[in-house]
């Protein structure tokens, strides 16, 4: 593969630039100068040729005069200027005599009608002088332009120093984010690229950290859930085998499908659990929508009663109280209170309450007449897997675990309490609605 070529340095194009720049303009100047000198020294060789003009009498100038010169013939009279006695002249004109270019004026000659004298001064010495004074331009608008160049290079090397000290420091990002650039001054538009640079580089930064985070919370994750699952999934082998190799009744083989029924339904209970955490992880700022808390809960209300008629449970709140959240996040925290306190701790009955706590945001109370959380293991039931000493057998250990994680994801934090019926209180606190609630 072809090496790409390199492109010129800023220094080499600052010095181009000011080289040009001084090219155009002395260009200009000279070009305007040249235009000046010709036109200066032909006002000079006229005023010379007047003097010569003047200086001839009219009354001198006879048709016998033997001193005339080459006469030429013209149909304009001659015209004497009242009470000088002498002679006006036609305009000057540039012609060539014998190969020479000459400047020529025709004085009429005195007696002799349409007859004129040409009085010429030679140009030889003004186009002399003009083309060395042109080249003494030249030679002062080159040394004018290699000096404007000289100078933008070295200007230029000050401006561009900060530029490669930055661009040396950047050449190690890779190996270390978090070293600090250099202090970078001298130019405006430096300073502000290695303002940039470092913002972007604070960014990459949190990135890599949360990355990390990220990847060490999905190894300790999958270590746990595979732990977790090690102790199901070995009893459902050791069922299937004894299924498939011992002669047994018809009750024992009854009894050990429905072990393996139970094993296999908390097995997937603790997957689809584990998909939610997932998901959680996963919830992006998109995920997050203006939530009438009320109606929410309403609705799971509404629902649980239908899927739990033995259970008695109600919602005290005002008319609206509106979050910004995740939805579906939101209905799992409740959802997952709900079943925590029948499955575990055997409730009758369920309140949910909701209130606006002033500037600081909302708080969801879950009230249940349960058989309670032992005040010592109430904050250690927030981990993955964890379970209490009153909890059912049934369940993954993970639906505290997702109530927590849906508080962190909404900026608002969840413990557990006494419940004034006797069971167990969840205390859900959500911050003021904001824009990104997990930022």
């Amino acid at each position: 593969m072809s090496r790409r070529r390199r492109s010129l340095s800023l220094r080499t194009r600052v010095a181009l630039v000011s080289a040009l720049a001084a090219a155009i303009v002395i260009g200009a100047v000279g070009v305007a100068f040249a235009v000046f000198l010709r036109v200066n020294g032909s006002t000079q060789l006229d005023r010379t040729l007047d003097s010569v003009a003047l200086s001839v009498p009219a009354e001198s100038l006879t048709a016998a005069e033997p001193l005339v010169l080459p006469i030429l013939p013209t149909d304009e009279p001659a015209v004497t200027t009242p009470g000088t006695g002498m002679v006006e002249f036609d305009a000057v004109r540039t012609e060539s005599v014998a190969g020479t270019l000459v400047r020529a004026r025709d004085v009429p000659v005195s007696g002799a009608a349409g007859t004129y004298l040409a009085v010429t001064v030679p140009e030889d010495a003004l186009t002399v002088a003009i083309r060395q004074q042109q080249w003494q331009v030249a030679v002062a608008a080159v040394v004018a332009i290699a000096a404007a160049a000289g100078l933008g290079w070295l200007l230029a090397g000050r401006a561009v120093r900060p530029l490669q000290r930055l661009a040396a420091a950047t050449h190690t990002v890779g190996d270390d984010p978090s070293a600090v650039l250099p202090n970078v001054q001298g130019a405006r538009e430096a300073e502000e690229l290695s303002e940039a640079i470092a913002n972007m580089l604070g960014r990459m930064q949190q990135a890599r950290n949360r990355t990390q985070e990220a990847l060490g919370a999905a190894r300790d994750f999958a270590a746990v859930s595979a732990h977790e699952l090690r102790t199901p999934l070995t009893s459902m082998r050791t069922d299937l085998e004894v299924l498939a190799t011992m002669p047994l009744s018809d009750e024992q083989r009854a009894e050990v499908v429905h072990d393996l029924l139970v094993t296999q339904r908390e097995v997937e209970a603790t997957l689809a659990d584990l998909e939610r955490l997932a998901v959680g992880e996963l919830s992006d700022t998109a995920d997050y929508e203006e939530v009438d808390l009320v109606e929410l809960a309403d609705r799971c209300v509404q629902e649980s009663a239908r899927r739990l008629p033995d259970l008695d449970i109600d919602l005290r709140g005002p008319d609206t109280v509106v979050v910004r959240g995740i939805p579906s996040g939101l209905r799992l925290v409740l959802d997952n209170a709900i079943t925590n306190a029948v499955r575990h701790g055997t409730a009758d009955r369920v309140r949910i309450t909701l209130a606006e706590n002033g500037t600081h945001g909302v708080d969801v109370t879950v009230d249940d007449d349960g058989t309670g959380i032992p005040e010592h293991e109430r904050a250690s039931l927030f981990a993955r897997f964890a379970r209490g000493s009153t909890a059912h057998a049934e369940g993954s250990g993970l639906g505290l675990a997702l109530i927590a994680q849906q508080a962190a994801l909404h900026g608002g934090t969840a413990e557990l309490s006494e419940s004034p019926l006797g069971g167990t209180r969840l205390w859900l606190r959500l911050p003021a609605s904001r824009a990104h609630p997990a930022d």
